[in-house]
């Protein structure tokens, strides 16, 4: 049984993994690599100047993987269904369960429909700003929720909203996921990109 179980491995879907998995929570990811974001090209990612999106999604993805995410690339979740104990979630090789899921799938919806979750008039699913759908423990990130603002940036707002409000419930108090110099200077040592 994980923690989280996320469904997607765009901006929003590796953004809710790192903050969840970096945060202490059992993370499970599945990625078929369906993002858009390979015909992308950053110029409007705040911190980034110039970089393709392949690219990107490569440093993203190494990033989710060295903080521990269970990455599972080219695993495609078929179901994701309610339990007493959360959600079973179904792919095409095995069955896994947790406490929260993060569908982050695009605009692709019918998991989120599948699911139950309530939908607005525009056709999106119906979420609240924490990302939290009605169905409660599942969140939708990004275009599943967004009819046209459909921005990585935002996307990986949405991923991290989600994973907060996760590590809110689960510390029984709002959480905050600061860092500080002296955090990025236990974590990576002499690595630290420290602007020179």
């Amino acid at each position: 049984m994980s923690d989280v179980v996320i469904v997607g491995g765009g901006p929003a879907g590796l953004s809710a993994g790192l903050f969840a998995s970096k945060n202490g929570l059992d993370t499970v990811l599945f990625d078929t690599d369906g993002t858009w974001m390979h015909k992308a090209h950053l110029f409007n990612y705040l911190g980034v100047g110039s970089v393709g999106g392949s690219e990107f999604m490569a440093t993203a993805r190494q990033q989710v993987d060295d903080f521990g995410v269970d990455r599972h690339q080219g695993e495609e979740v078929t179901g994701v269904e309610s339990t007493d104990d959360g959600f079973a979630v179904t792919t095409e090789e095995d069955e896994y369960e947790a406490d929260y899921v993060v569908l982050a799938t695009g605009a692709n919806r019918d998991l989120a429909e599948e699911l139950g979750c309530e939908f607005d008039d525009d056709d999106t699913v119906s979420v609240g700003v924490s990302m939290e759908t009605s169905v409660e423990g599942a969140y939708a990130t990004g275009a599943m929720a967004r009819a046209e603002e459909w921005q990585a940036v935002i996307s990986a707002g949405d991923g991290a909203a989600a994973a907060l409000n996760i590590l809110s419930n689960e510390k029984g108090e709002h959480y905050h996921d600061f860092d500080v110099p002296d955090t990025a200077a236990s974590v990576f040592g002499d690595l630290i990109d420290d602007g020179e």
